[in-house]
């Protein structure tokens, strides 16, 4: 029997206890609001708790923590009555039935290294807690959701990004599966330990069957702190390209070998960071970033010159002939600095993501579910990359962000308020009402 309706004491006249039961009604969507956010912050920070690295959230692609992450989630996903997977690749995935096509759902449950608690798995954990609202609602949907929550997006463990979102969609390659973690094990290595019979898997999905993925992020900058918005449309996301850059010069004694002989590795890669800096903060070049987040140098000792030093580059445009320029300038600057010094200089891509718009009708309706929480949609480029890249080639996709304090990421420190996350809830579960009555007409 439905609690809101459940009978009273004979001294109550009909009116009364009419009033008394619509008045419940009407309460039943915020207190169910309320309580999936109150459940939703307690499942973000016993998320945060399970990792690699105790005093720190470490989740690396197929490591235990992800294992028992996993494990986790999926019971989060049956509380709600979702069947649920996990796929070739390591996704957990739970599905609520429904006719016509699926609406994905989901975001990435990996983490880059001590890490906050909200990236990645705040668009996995939200979703899940629409569902329940919608369910405590006793709104049916006209269509299939999938919640997805993907095992490699960061690139960690690897130097390589959106190995779960590549599995979903078919886009894992044998080129993918040969990349070596700093033990010398490969993906396909990983995967065959969980599986002998592992092969590259083909697309989950046809585009033809679903609705398209919707990823909820924190926005991982400063705009919507700035404008006083809990949250914001996301029009595109920016390309960016990644890969190794090594210097190669001749190690020697640190004592005896003269400063104008010397073939420093090192120097010429401290050389080029400073030049990369300068490039991309200087005016004109707006919206350009790079970034050099690694270094390796070899021998590695105090007394000894060193012979190599081997780094990471990040760069990122929103508009990819620019990218493409930019990055050929920033490595023609390698090449010269590595020629000056007497060093040899080289590059391996490791991942390329041309720019995503986001698709209209999808960002439109989210628009409009943010309007009807009575917030300005305001619409933003994001710069970092996510899932959403990935999902692009096999259908269309739209992101939501919630606004986080100081538009800090990639931090223990990553915050982004209960009441903040309040509204995207509301927004989402608005967003999926409106695209239900959108599918009956």
């Amino acid at each position: 029997m439905d609690r809101g309706w459940s009978a009273t004491s004979g001294r109550a006249g009909p009116d009364r206890v009419l009033a008394r039961t619509r008045s419940e009604v009407e309460a039943r969507p915020e207190v169910a609001l309320h309580h999936a956010t109150t459940a939703l912050v307690r499942r973000l920070d016993l998320l945060a708790a399970i990792t690699d690295q105790p005093g720190e959230t470490t989740r690396t692609y197929l490591s235990p923590a992800m294992g028992r992450a996993n494990a986790q989630v999926a019971e989060w996903m049956r509380e709600i009555g979702l069947a649920v997977r996990e796929d070739a690749v390591g996704n957990v995935i739970g599905r609520q039935d429904g006719p016509g096509k699926t609406l994905l759902l989901g975001s990435h449950l990996d983490t880059v290294r001590n890490a906050g608690r909200f990236d990645g798995p705040l668009g996995v954990l939200l979703p899940l807690a629409a569902l329940a609202v919608l369910r405590e609602e006793g709104i049916d949907l006209p269509f299939a959701v999938e919640v997805v929550g993907f095992a490699e997006e960061e690139g960690v463990r690897f130097a390589s990004a959106y190995l779960g979102s590549k599995g979903l969609t078919g886009r894992l390659r044998t080129a993918d599966l040969a990349r070596r973690d700093e033990e010398g094990i490969t993906i396909a290595e990983l995967l065959r330990r969980r599986d002998p019979q592992f092969v590259l898997p083909a697309p989950a999905h046809r585009r033809r069957d679903l609705l398209g993925y919707v990823e909820t992020h924190i926005e991982q900058g400063p705009v919507l702190e700035a404008r006083g918005l809990p949250v914001g449309v996301v029009s595109a996301i920016a390309g960016q390209t990644r890969g190794k850059v090594a210097f190669h010069g001749k190690a020697g004694h640190a004592g005896t070998t003269p400063m104008r002989l010397r073939r420093d590795a090192l120097a010429g890669a401290a050389e080029w960071i400073s030049w990369v800096e300068q490039y991309a903060g200087a005016r004109g070049r707006g919206p350009l970033v790079a970034t050099v987040g690694t270094l390796t140098v070899k021998p590695g000792a105090a007394n000894v010159i060193p012979g190599e030093a081997a780094l990471s580059l990040d760069i990122r445009h929103p508009v990819d002939r620019v990218l493409k320029s930019e990055l050929a300038a920033v490595l023609a600057a390698g090449q010269r600095i590595a020629r000056r010094r007497r060093l040899k200089f080289s590059w391996e891509e490791t991942q390329r993501d041309g720019a995503v718009t986001c698709d209209a009708a999808l960002s439109n309706l989210l628009a409009t579910s943010v309007r009807a929480a009575k917030i300005t949609p305001v619409r933003l480029v994001s710069g970092a990359g996510h899932d959403g890249v990935v999902m692009s080639r096999l259908t269309p996709i739209a992101m939501l962000f919630v606004r986080c304090r100081g538009g800090l990421s990639h931090h223990p420190d990553e915050y982004a308020a209960p009441a903040d996350l309040a509204v995207a809830l509301r927004v989402i579960c608005d967003f999926l009402k409106r695209l239900a009555a959108s599918s009956n007409q």
